[in-house]
């Protein structure tokens, strides 16, 4: 790579980052390596996630400690996140799909069919942002 085609790489990436940074939602993934579930929904619709326009529009973080049964020990959870884990009703089950909003939790979806109310929910939230 010439140190042009460089640098526009940087800079590109570097905007994107900011983009992505500014914008308040997340959207949390909650699984376990050894959930038969879990490997459905990544299997089903976690390529087409990683595309999507959606995607780039938030803060994307997976919780996926080696068992299920761990999903929602502190431990596993990014420091930042913590406060969202104390937010969950019931910790337990898995895929779990969360939309959250300047640190609340707007939207909280178990089971691979949710991701689809998950997305739903999360197109919504984009375009009122967006108004």
């Amino acid at each position: 790579m010439n140190r042009r085609a460089f640098l526009f790489a940087s800079l590109a990436a570097s905007a994107a980052g900011t983009a992505r940074a500014a914008n308040p939602l997340q959207v949390v993934y909650v699984g376990g390596q050894d959930c038969p579930p879990c490997r459905r929904w990544s299997a089903t619709y976690r390529d087409k996630w990683l595309a999507s326009p959606e995607y780039r529009q938030v803060v994307w973080t997976e919780v996926e400690p080696p068992h299920l049964a761990e999903a929602y020990q502190e431990r596993h959870w990014p420091e930042a996140l913590r406060p969202v884990l104390a937010q969950v009703p019931r910790k337990s089950g898995t895929p779990r799909f969360l939309i959250v909003d300047n640190g609340r939790i707007v939207s909280n979806e178990m089971g691979v069919t949710k991701w689809l109310n998950t997305m739903a929910e999360l197109r919504k939230l984009l375009g009122e942002q967006a108004s």
